[in-house]
């Protein structure tokens, strides 16, 4: 009788693609998703694009406001618009759900949970939102551990809060690609000329503008390592 237990599981294999384009990184995910078999070890991809604004499948264009010459490009993924670009960490887990045993609204819990504890490995308390995928933090102290308290106000369920990582998934055949988006030193500019993530009037920091000097192989690191872990069987 076959011990169940004894079969080993591959390891997430990381690889750090440095700075790519990002329709090209997305053909890419595509491909590895569509020919992925049930031995294709899982991979973790790390990277930073080149500007680029990219829209969700229900995406809706009004929420792209003054896109210049950032070029747009329409996704697969769930979610609205965000924006990517230099000194931002990308991290797209490809992801075999079945073989990890757990379902999608956990495996969202899980990559949540990765960015919580690499803003608290750089002394950062970041939040959850109901029903707004993505991580935030307080605008007047960043660093207070103090949980948000009550329901957020409907007229502005962003009040007072700043959204510091976007996230965006498809499944396709019980496996994952696209991912989740770290802003670390970047230009936020852009991310004035769209309602982020579908929200107008959101305001998006990195981990530079409130406070927190570090680089960009730093975030990478420590990000890459959390899901790494929280991502495991």
């Amino acid at each position: 009788m076959t011990d169940t237990a004894a079969i080993a599981v591959p390891a997430i294999e990381l690889l750090a693609l440095g700075r790519v384009d990002y329709a090209d990184t997305f053909a890419a995910m595509k491909q590895f998703t569509l020919e992925r078999t049930p031995d294709t070890p899982d991979a973790l991809w790390i990277c930073e694009h080149t500007p680029v604004f990219t829209q969700g499948i229900a995406g809706k264009q009004d929420h792209i406001l003054n896109p210049g010459a950032i070029p747009i490009v329409q996704t697969d993924r769930g979610g609205q618009v965000t924006f990517h670009g230099p000194g931002q960490v990308v991290a797209y887990p490809l992801i075999d759900l079945r073989r990890a045993g757990y379902f999608v609204k956990e495996y969202v819990f899980r990559i949540e949970e990765s960015v919580l504890r690499t803003l608290a490995h750089f002394g950062v308390t970041g939040h959850r939102v109901a029903g707004a995928p993505g991580i935030y933090v307080r605008l007047d102290d960043p660093f207070s551990h103090a949980a948000l308290t009550g329901p957020m106000p409907a007229a502005d369920p962003f009040r007072g809060l700043g959204k510091i990582a976007a996230l965006g998934i498809k499944v396709s055949r019980h496996a994952t690609y696209h991912g989740v988006a770290l802003n670390v030193r970047m230009d936020l500019e852009p991310f004035s000329r769209i309602n982020p993530c579908g929200y107008a009037g959101l305001q998006t920091v990195d981990l530079s503008t409130i406070g927190i000097q570090t680089t960009w192989e730093e975030a990478a690191a420590v990000l890459s390592q959390k899901l790494s872990t929280f991502l495991a069987p």
